[in-house]
């Protein structure tokens, strides 16, 4: 299978996301704790062929956020992300 195939945008993450934090945050904006650039969660580059979802910088392809949902709930890892900008 090719690999791009298997590479979606952020939006794709959003059910997950949404359940895990209790917001949509696709509009929210990440900043790449790798290479600076800031962009929309929703924009980000996502797979989702794994236990759980990895969400990669457009820019530098830096891994930025994980996520799972797991049977006692989620697991969130955030280190890629320098700072997560969500507007009310």
């Amino acid at each position: 299978m090719d690999e791009r195939a298997l590479v979606l945008d952020g939006n794709a993450a959003a059910g997950l996301l949404e359940e895990a934090l209790g917001v949509d945050v696709t509009l929210a904006r990440g900043v790449c704790a790798g290479c600076g650039t800031v962009a929309h969660v929703g924009a980000l580059t996502a797979y989702m062929h794994g236990p759980g979802v990895v969400l990669r910088c457009v820019h530098c392809e830096s891994v930025m956020l994980r996520a799972v949902r797991t049977p006692d709930g989620y697991r969130l890892d955030l280190r890629g992300l320098r700072r997560l900008e969500i507007a009310v």
